[in-house]
C-alpha cells in the first residue's frame, strides 16, 4: 500500500518508461515520480535503475496519452496522477455486532434466554450474538439489571437480532470448549425412547407383530371372508336394521 497516494506505483520503473518513449523534463518526471532530478538523469544516462524494465503508466491507468502530450508541450505543467476507475473500500475492522435503533429495547431479553438456555455460552460468544456489553449481561445473570422484574426470555433468532446459523456456531462452540454433548431431544411421554423415526429393518419386520395374534399368526381364510359369502348370496344378517 502507498504511503502517498498520488506516487505513482513502481515509481523507478515508470520514471525508466517516461525518459524513453516521452521527450518530458527531468524536472517533470522527477515531480511525478517523487525522485530527485540527478536521478532521473542517471537513469537517462545508464548509471542508475538499470535492469529495471520500464512500467507504462498508459496502460496501468495511472497517466492518459492527452495528459503526457499536454506536459510535452508545456514544459512548466506537472503531470497529474489519474483517478482509479475502481475504488476497493478499506476492510471495516471487526467489532460487537450493528443492532438497529428499533431492536436494542429486546436485547435484555434475548440476553435473559441465552444465558438460561445455554449457560455454557461466554460472554464475548452473547456479545457477537446479540452487540452488548459485558456489564449489562452481568447485570442480568445477577439480577441487577435495571428493568429485571419485566424482562421475559425471548429467542434472539425470533427477534432479529442474529440468525440461527450464528447461534448454532456459537453453541457448537461453547459446548465443544465445555466438552458438553447434546443428547437427543425426548418425545414427550415416551420416557426414554428417542423421537426418531423407526428403522426401516425394524418397520419391515413382521415377527414381533406375529407374536402379539393371540393366534400365534395364524390366520382362517374362511373365518375371515364367511360374512362376505353370504353378501354375495344375497343372505341378511340379523343385526342388519330393517328399512
Amino acid at each position: 500500500m502507498q504511503a502517498d497516494p498520488d506516487t505513482p506505483l513502481m515509481p523507478k520503473a515508470t520514471a525508466v518508461w517516461l525518459v524513453d518513449n516521452t521527450s518530458l523534463t527531468f524536472d517533470q518526471i522527477a515531480a511525478f515520480c517523487r525522485l530527485h532530478p540527478l536521478e532521473v538523469g542517471a537513469i537517462a544516462d545508464g548509471d542508475a535503475a538499470q535492469g529495471i524494465k520500464g512500467a507504462d503508466p498508459i496502460q496501468n491507468g495511472q497517466l492518459t496519452r492527452a495528459e503526457i502530450e499536454r506536459a510535452e508541450n508545456n514544459p512548466t505543467y506537472r503531470l497529474k496522477l489519474s483517478k482509479p476507475k475502481t475504488i476497493v473500500p478499506e476492510l471495516k475492522r471487526k467489532g460487537p455486532r450493528y443492532t438497529p435503533v428499533s431492536k436494542r429495547q429486546d436485547r435484555p431479553n434475548a440476553i435473559l434466554w441465552l444465558v438460561r438456555h445455554h449457560p455454557e455460552l461466554k460472554d464475548q460468544a452473547v456479545i457477537r450474538l446479540v452487540g452488548t456489553t459485558k456489564a449489562t449481561i452481568a447485570a442480568i445473570r445477577d439480577r441487577t439489571h435495571w428493568n429485571s422484574a419485566n424482562l421475559t426470555p425471548l429467542d434472539p433468532v425470533t427477534l432479529g437480532l442474529c440468525s440461527q446459523v450464528d447461534l448454532d456456531r456459537e453453541v457448537d462452540n461453547a459446548a465443544r470448549e465445555s466438552g458438553i454433548t447434546h443428547q437427543p431431544a425426548l418425545a414427550p411421554g415416551l420416557g426414554e425412547q428417542p423421537d426418531a423415526l423407526m428403522p426401516v429393518e425394524q418397520s419391515l419386520d413382521t415377527s414381533d407383530h406375529m407374536d402379539d395374534d393371540p393366534r400365534g399368526g395364524q390366520y382362517d381364510p374362511d373365518a375371515v371372508f364367511s360374512g362376505l359369502q353370504a353378501w354375495k348370496k344375497g343372505e341378511r344378517h340379523d343385526d342388519d336394521d330393517e328399512d
